[in-house]
């Protein structure tokens, strides 16, 4: 996977090497000479990661890493920290700036080139959940934005995968008021712990003594219910070909024996935040999904959808079409509803128009709000016969039982015509369907209404 990297340093020699290495692993490389320049290239540039030197004059890498983090437009970019420090504490401030990892100086071909194909990966899923959330609110759809501010950690859950005890009591302990730690310590291979889609992270040694730590992790990331939740391995330091292959599968963070209290706290904050900002993309992407396709007074589908699945239905690829049911309904007198009672009312007879509609049809059927009080039900696979017993039996759901609104103590009379059309060799395509179904419900109120009626072909 290529991706646009910024080289961040104010040695010439390591800006040139650094662009060397991941320009032959085929990454297009920006440069620039110091804090400033970085941010100006940022903004403009818009890179998928930035390789950022700590020990800069000026404005050193931590602030930079801030800004970049501050910055709404910048703030969603993987930042690698590269420097010649490689104390615990300076990788803990690294974090906490905001970075996503830390690399020591002189920089590992193999650590580098899997730390960054990760990040790019996590990158490009994080740029395809937040465009969709932009293309939604692009067309109007009101949704949270401010996926990227003020992530909640509390009531986290973690899964500890380690079969040396003490290590794990030590790592559980260190880990006390961030997030609560499960252990499972691995029998035959298997991880035993039920509902692990419940958890934030897991975390794997990958050595244990009965189990293949790697093989664990592919299990993980390959399941639907944890594909994506983040992983976070424990590695023997210096063990780089481990780390380099658990990298490639997907692992999203790594930590190096012996541990350091701090700097695993700050890995898995950082790995806690950034699933629960996926989440909250992924909800915001389903909401405005929904809020694309459903009516908001109903919930049942909306007529840009219904137009949709009545194309795909009546397809001429579809040898299926021949028959398709429809059922067009209107509820009688309802200006008067609106009138009498008020809009709220009117609504509230329209939302609970809508679920008996839904109890009355099956799976495999499509209800939806056509437009003001008509309704229509699309019915695959359905003879006229049963359309017509499923659209009397509508019938007298609606008016056998009265709606009990707020705008009236008793509850009151509601009544639905409804017309009832099937494919056939006049009604191959999903608009003549319509108007034949349309046509059967315009003779139903001219008869007297509260009643069906079918389209004669």
């Amino acid at each position: 996977m290529t991706a646009r990297v910024l080289v961040v340093d104010d040695v010439i020699q390591n800006v040139k090497l650094l662009e060397a290495k991941l320009s032959s692993e085929y990454f297009d490389v920006l440069t620039a000479m110091n804090g400033e320049e970085a941010l100006a290239v940022i903004e403009k540039e818009q890179p998928d990661l930035v390789l950022l030197d700590v020990m800069m004059p000026g404005m050193d890498g931590f602030e930079v890493c801030r800004r970049i983090r501050q910055n709404p437009a910048s703030s969603h970019i993987p930042v690698v920290m590269v420097t010649a420090l490689d104390q615990p504490k300076d990788r803990v401030a690294g974090l906490e700036a905001g970075a996503d990892d830390f690399l020591t100086k002189p920089v590992q071909d193999l650590p580098l080139f899997a730390r960054v194909r990760s990040l790019v990966r996590l990158k490009v899923l994080m740029d395809e959940l937040r465009m969709r959330e932009t293309t939604g609110m692009n067309f109007g759809l009101h949704i949270a934005n401010d996926a990227g501010k003020n992530i909640n950690l509390s009531n986290a859950r973690t899964l500890l995968v380690e079969d040396y005890a003490r290590v794990a009591e030590r790592i559980k302990r260190y880990l006390d008021g961030l997030t609560r730690v499960d252990i499972d310590a691995v029998e035959n291979g298997e991880i035993t712990t039920e509902g692990l889609e419940k958890y934030d992270l897991f975390i794997v040694s990958l050595s244990l003594a009965n189990a293949d730590g790697l093989r664990l992790c592919s299990h993980l990331r390959s399941m639907e219910r944890t594909r994506h939740t983040p992983i976070l391995v424990l590695v023997d330091e210096g063990d780089d070909a481990q780390m380099v292959r658990a990298m490639d599968m997907g692992v999203n963070d790594y930590i190096t024996r012996p541990v350091d209290s701090n700097e695993l706290v700050a890995r898995v904050k950082s790995q806690i935040r950034q699933k629960r900002y996926a989440n909250r993309l992924r909800r915001n992407m389903k909401k405005s999904m929904e809020m694309a396709m459903t009516d908001a007074v109903t919930g049942l589908y909306n007529r840009h959808f219904l137009s949709s699945h009545l194309d795909n239905l009546m397809s001429p690829e579809n040898d299926k079409r021949r028959t398709v049911s429809v059922l067009m309904m209107d509820i009688d007198h309802f200006k008067p509803i609106n009138d009498k009672y008020g809009h709220a009312s009117g609504d509230e007879v329209l939302y609970e128009f809508a679920q008996r509609i839904s109890d009355n049809i099956r799976s495999i059927d499509l209800a939806a709000r056509f437009g003001g009080e008509e309704f229509v039900v699309v019915m695959p696979e359905t003879d006229l016969e049963f359309a017509y017993f499923v659209a009397e039996r509508l019938r007298k759901s609606i008016c056998n039982e009265p709606f009990e609104i707020s705008g009236s103590d008793e509850p009151i009379n509601v009544t639905v015509s409804i017309g009832v059309a099937i494919s056939g060799d006049k009604n191959l395509s999903s608009s003549k369907l319509l108007v034949a179904a349309d046509k059967a419900l315009y003779q139903a109120k001219e008869t007297g209404r509260n009643r069906v009626c079918g389209y004669e072909q």
